[in-house]
Parts: structure tokens; sequence; C-alpha cells
């Protein structure tokens, strides 16, 4: 999703509690990674696999200049062959410690074998944050959570967008409010000439 496809979402949930929220999270993430000089871990569940958003961190690292955003996909199943990138799996999570920051991706509920290699990441000193379904035992584990449920007029993958988005922001938000046309226009020309993404 480029610059004005994640504007125009955020104008669309101007009034909700999203646009705040996710540049909460968004900030939390930066605040964890940055000063470690990076050992992002991303990790989804058996059933998804967050490969969109690591992608979209990848992106966005290169755009704000931030290496430290560029997260270790960690993999369930890695295939035979699989490019280095693509190659990382769960005994990553093992390995996890202090300055290391796990990235959990959860629509639904992880399987006990998942929870426990988080939980034992937490004990070692690992900053643990979760994008998920609003699951208790997940909460539970994190020391910051975005959680997107049922009755949520927004899907994870939206949210995703709009952290990964917020996560390279190099600085804060303009206050909302009674914006003059110039500000808007300014605004708007900023986003239609962001330079295109990369492929990952």
């Amino acid at each position: 999703m480029d610059a004005v496809r994640v504007a125009l979402l955020r104008e669309v949930l101007a009034g909700t509690e999203w646009p705040a929220a996710t540049r909460r999270f968004a900030g939390t993430l930066r605040s964890s990674v940055v000063p470690h000089g990076g050992g992002l871990l991303l990790v989804g569940t058996a059933e998804y696999e967050p490969w969109h958003l690591a992608a979209h961190l990848v992106d966005e690292s290169a755009w704000s200049g931030l290496p430290e955003l560029v997260p270790t996909l960690v993999r369930h199943r890695v295939e035979p062959g699989s490019p280095a990138h693509l190659a990382v799996g769960l005994g990553r999570i093992e390995a996890a410690g202090r300055g290391e920051t796990l990235l959990l991706v959860a629509p639904r509920r992880p399987g006990e074998g998942l929870l426990e290699r988080v939980h034992d990441a937490r004990r070692a000193g690992a900053t643990v944050l979760s994008l998920d379904g609003g699951d208790p035992e997940v909460r539970g584990l994190a020391h910051e959570t975005l959680a997107v449920t049922g009755a949520d007029d927004i899907d994870l993958d939206t949210v995703q967008h709009l952290v990964s988005a917020a996560a390279g922001e190099n600085s804060a938000p303009a206050p909302r409010g009674r914006r003059g046309f110039r500000d808007r226009l300014s605004r708007l020309v900023d986003q239609l000439t962001a330079p295109p993404p990369p492929r990952w």
C-alpha cells in the first residue's frame, strides 16, 4: 500500500481510534528497535504468516533511513532451498533475548508451542509486541498489544498497513484540526510524488 492509499485510509478512519492507536503502537515498535540497532523478529501463527507486513517494514525502512525496522521473518515451515531471508525457523525465537523485539501477528490464538517460545523469549529479556485478535493469553505475554476483534470495523491486514506506515514516519504527525487549503494541498503533493514501493 503506497503513501497515498495510507493517507486516504487515515482520512476514512478519522474520528475512530485507529489512526492514533496504530501510530502509538508503531511508536512503541520503533522505540524498541532503534535504540538497540535492530533485532526485530516477526512471527505469525502456523496458519497466518505475516510476509506482507515484513515486506512493508522493509520498504518503510528504506524510505525512512531506519535499517532497524527491517525484520527477520520467523517461519513455522521452512522449505528446503529457501533464500536466506525466508529460511529462519522457530528456533530463532528460542535464541531471542535482551535488546531484541519480537512482534507476534496472530489473528487467532496461536498454538501452545508458539506461546511457550514467546514466553521464554520474554523471560530472556526480549520485548514482546502483538497484533492480535484479542486473545487474553497473547495479551498477557505482550508488553504492548493492539487487538483487532471481529467486532471492530477494520481488519488486521489494514491495521498492519497503518502500523508499518507509521513506523517509518520521520516525524510526529501534524495535529488534527482545521488545516488551511495550502497545508492540505502540500500534503497531497508530497504523497503523490512519493517514490514507488520497491519490490521485496
